[in-house]
């Protein structure tokens, strides 16, 4: 296995382990008997979506070049992905009309993402930092100032009736309101583009992303547990909010606990200082990004075991996830359809461990026998189209331009200095001297 594959390999087997925790938050019940979290709670919940989210910045690297996309190319390359961002938001909005209690649809706001990191796609590495820190860490404070102002998101799945008769609230819900909200988001989709710009086939670079992200992660975990612990933020809270916080029963400490709905509740400023899932509060951001390099370097660097047992036993397991993971477009829409369709009669772990034994069959099988998923290779399809068409209307739009329009400002200023000194072609004294300059 060459090294640019292992890397590619790793990237698909790290997207097929964030789909399969995405199905496990949907499909399984994220406590036990006694209402305490379980493994569902700590484990996927909240962090198989940050996975996905950085991997999709991941993707957008990779497909632009894995470096700052030149401005020659900023037609193309905005064609391009504005056009899988229609693939991915269309889907989405057809699985609208699902029940957002059964699996909450997160594709529109990919989408919404993708024409967000276009202008991204421009900037240096140490612009994206920037940009990915004031996304983290800004955003999420001036979200708690502005949302007061907004309408109230559903928390609906968005569909195309929602968005044709409340187009505002719909950008409101998508942009900082709604259950994956996309400013915010942003801080993934940055960290994404950054670490694919990196050197993914090398060994030292994928072991500090292993140390960077456990280091990361555990000290956003630690500061937000000191803040709301020693320092009295989760008993200011339950002074402000001292009953149920919403319809569903839910107190102070069960949504410290089990997460939030994409947002907290806008009444108080310790809530900013959680890490709970799905808070996109910084310290929730910044430690499900440093759990998503975590994973992707962690899953990186078994590809390059030395052992060749070691080497057979990860490739046969790993597999299956890989292939997944190059579909995860038309593996989670399927997810969602079955979900909300009468074929799924099973109980909770049962429909889950159905749902992957077919995910990893399919996806396997598929890939062998025809390649590319059907989804992904409809949105690759539009994106080529959509580049082509860019290219060739930069070429018929260049073809069109006069020659002397096309000259550089020192041609263009020689030619001046040439005709006034009378040995210009254009000039009515071709025959005189040139003067030295």
């Amino acid at each position: 296995m060459t090294s640019s594959n292992c890397r590619l390999v790793g990237i698909d087997v790290s997207r097929g382990l964030a789909l399969l925790g995405m199905m496990a938050v949907h499909a399984l019940i994220p406590f036990d008997n006694n209402h305490n979290p379980n493994w569902v709670s700590y484990i996927p919940t909240g962090n198989a979506a940050a996975v996905f989210a950085l991997l999709a910045g991941v993707g957008l690297s990779l497909t632009s070049g894995r470096a700052a996309v030149p401005r020659s190319q900023a037609l193309a390359t905005a064609s391009s992905i504005a056009a899988r961002a229609a693939v991915i938001g269309l889907v989405g909005l057809l699985l609208g009309y699902t029940n957002a209690e059964i699996a909450g649809v997160i594709l529109p706001y990919y989408a919404v993402m993708f024409l967000l990191a276009i202008p991204l796609l421009f900037l240096r590495t140490r612009m994206l930092v920037l940009v990915g820190l004031f996304a983290a860490v800004a955003v999420p404070v001036l979200s708690e100032l502005i949302r007061p102002a907004l309408p109230e998101a559903t928390l609906d799945n968005i569909s195309f009736s929602y968005l044709v008769s409340h187009p505002l609230d719909t950008l409101s819900e998508l942009l900082l309101t709604g259950a994956y909200p996309a400013l915010p988001w942003m801080s993934y989709i940055c960290a994404g583009l950054i670490v694919g710009r990196l050197a993914l086939s090398s060994v030292v670079v994928t072991r500090r992303m292993l140390i960077f992200g456990v280091v990361l992660g555990a000290a956003a975990a630690t500061a937000s547990w000191y803040l709301l612990g020693p320092l009295g933020g989760k008993a200011a809270l339950r002074l402000a909010a001292p009953g149920p916080m919403n319809e569903d029963g839910d107190t102070v400490d069960d949504l410290l606990v089990f997460g939030f709905d994409g947002t907290t509740p806008t009444g108080s400023w310790w809530w900013l200082a959680t890490s709970a899932p799905h808070a996109a509060t910084p310290f929730d951001l910044l430690r499900t990004i440093g759990t998503a390099v975590a994973v992707v370097g962690a899953i990186l660097l078994l590809g390059h075991v030395a052992a060749l047992t070691l080497q057979r036993v990860v490739h046969v397991v790993t597999a299956p996830l890989a292939a997944a993971g190059s579909m995860t477009l038309t593996l989670y829409t399927a997810h969602v359809v079955f979900m909300n369709s009468p074929l799924d009669q099973f109980d909770p772990v049962g429909g889950y461990l159905f749902q992957v034994a077919a995910v990893l069959l399919f996806a396997l099988g598929w890939r062998q026998a025809v390649g590319r998923g059907p989804l992904e290779t409809a949105a690759s399809g539009l994106a080529s189209w959509a580049r082509t068409k860019a290219v060739e209307r930069k070429e018929r739009d260049a073809s069109r331009v006069p020659a002397r329009m096309l000259a550089t400002p020192k041609q263009e200023a020689r030619s001046w200095w040439d005709q006034a000194e009378g040995t210009s072609p254009h000039s009515s004294r071709p025959g005189a001297p040139r003067r030295a300059v």
